[in-house]
């Protein structure tokens, strides 16, 4: 499937009031992975005293240049991810996952459907469905690289953490994509996190404790809605969660709004509501992104006919795939294909520990 993490979708809790533009139809390229130039910090991190930092944002993107391996680092602590890129990059396709991700400089612009969203340095984005987007790195330079710290949701310690909570009623019809400016309570949290790159052994003790703080300041916070959605078994988006797993599942198969409606215990129209408010897009708008996304990894992965991938993607003409392909990326199927293969970046597959 398509790996991404840290190209999240992220819509502030109206969804699409904080959205500006609208998607341009030619989104090409993947995202690259860039050399990390701060070899020399890291040789002397291990001697530096943070204490001596002026803020703990400062110190945040210190640890992120020291510990950050070039583009996207997978770290010892679970779940934990970093990201570090010198130069912007062209709009690469992924996958959401169950995610927060705090950015610490730098700026990222995210197309989900037909909407564009912007968002930067000081907040911090959650995504709690699984969409396809397009996401890229909109401001980075060798002097200000992008950086960001990501952790992704584990379902069962959320609903652990809620037991000692009290009750919230939360909206009717959620957005499953969000962004709030960092809290300096919850960016104190990461940077005890992410200090324990410099104090292995203490992983295991230490890092479920912070991860539980981590959760409780994002339940308290603008965003605490979508992790208690991830977590409530019967709570609607979770509901929605369900129907988006059979899709992606069973993509290359037909089916109707009304037997999704019916797996999710949800009348038609609820169904429908609550399906656009959580993901952008109706069901087959969301079946439709999804095949064209694994036909590009088809390709790229496994060059060969574009007939045989349309016809393997679940579509029944070939025009038609080529059609919606080009207006999704821009360029037919073969070309688009060719083109990305002569670039030396990573294709969408790239590893990216923030991304699915």
């Amino acid at each position: 499937m398509i790996n991404t993490f840290f190209d999240m979708v992220v819509l502030h809790s109206g969804c699409l009031s904080n959205m500006r533009g609208r998607a341009s139809g030619r989104v090409p390229n993947s995202i690259e992975l860039l050399p990390n130039p701060a070899e020399g910090l890291a040789r002397v991190g291990g001697q530096c005293n943070l204490t001596g930092m002026e803020n703990v944002s400062e110190e945040l993107r210190f640890l992120i240049e020291r510990h950050s391996r070039g583009g996207s680092t997978t770290t010892a602590i679970p779940r934990v991810g970093l990201l570090r890129a010198e130069r912007t990059t062209e709009p690469t396709a992924g996958m959401t996952e169950l995610v927060i991700c705090v950015v610490l400089q730098g700026a990222k612009a995210i197309t989900c459907g037909e909407n564009i969203l912007h968002y930067g340095a000081g907040s911090y984005f959650v995504a709690s469905v699984e969409v396809p987007v397009f996401g890229r790195i909109s401001e980075a330079s060798r002097q200000k690289p992008f950086l960001g710290v990501g952790f992704s949701f584990d379902a069962r310690n959320i609903a652990d953490l809620l037991i000692e909570m009290p009750d919230v009623r939360d909206p009717e019809f959620l957005c499953g994509l969000g962004v709030s400016p960092s809290d300096p309570q919850l960016e104190e949290a990461f940077l005890r996190m992410m200090r324990l790159f410099d104090r292995p052994n203490e992983i295991s003790v230490m890092a479920p404790m912070i991860e539980r703080e981590i959760l409780f300041r994002l339940l308290q916070g603008p965003q605490g809605a979508k992790l208690r959605q991830i977590a409530q078994i019967d709570g609607r988006q979770s509901q929605v969660r369900r129907a988006l797993a059979w899709i992606r599942e069973n993509f290359t198969e037909s089916f109707k709004v009304e037997d999704l409606a019916r797996m999710t215990g949800m009348s038609v129209s609820v169904f429908h509501r609550h399906f656009k408010a959580a993901t952008t897009m109706t069901p087959i708008q969301y079946q439709k992104r999804f095949r064209l996304h694994e036909a590009r990894r088809l390709l790229l992965e496994t060059p060969g006919d574009a007939t045989r991938i349309a016809f393997a993607v679940g579509y029944e003409s070939a025009s038609q795939f080529s059609r919606e392909y080009g207006r999704l990326f821009g360029l037919p199927p073969a070309r688009d294909a060719s083109r990305l293969r002569a670039k030396t970046i990573a294709p969408v597959t790239s590893g990216d520990p923030m991304m699915r």
